[in-house]
């Protein structure tokens, strides 16, 4: 009977390393992948403790939710990206559709915002909506390699 079990954690002789390696590339799509998770996950962060960072926690009530929520949303999407790019590169649509809802929230969702909330809402929305466009740009460079 043959020994078809690996030593633990040694996948280098496996008939199919080199093409596992490969795909594993072509799907990561290189560095600039490294350059979109991170700062993605960043600005949710940012995006989620704004209020308390621009304090309108007592004049904007509903934009500290929205604010928090949305922020939290962003940070996992950027978690995602990191942990399984093949199958969250899919919802980098989604992350342009909340850069776009981030820009126009503070009038929807808050009640006579000042200009520090709309200019922060404005500037986390516009970096989620490139970010969000350089993920499509990723996942579509990564689709056309394989």
């Amino acid at each position: 009977m043959a020994n078809v079990s690996h030593p633990s954690g040694d996948i280098t002789t496996h008939p199919d390393a080199s093409e596992m390696r490969a795909r594993y590339e072509r799907m990561l799509g290189g560095r600039d992948v490294v350059l979109v998770d991170g700062p993605v996950f960043l600005l949710g962060l940012y995006c989620a403790v704004s209020p308390w960072i621009v304090h309108y926690t007592a004049s904007q009530p509903a934009l500290v939710t929205h604010n928090l929520i949305v922020g939290i949303a962003i940070g996992l999407l950027g978690l995602g990206f990191t942990a399984a790019p093949a199958r969250m590169y899919g919802l980098s649509g989604a992350m342009c559709a909340l850069g776009v809802w981030m820009i126009i929230s503070p009038w929807i969702v808050g009640e006579s915002p000042d200009a520090g909330v709309v200019w922060n809402n404005i500037v986390v929305g516009a970096l989620t909506l490139v970010l969000g466009l350089m993920c499509v740009a990723t996942a579509a460079r990564a689709t056309t390699r394989s």
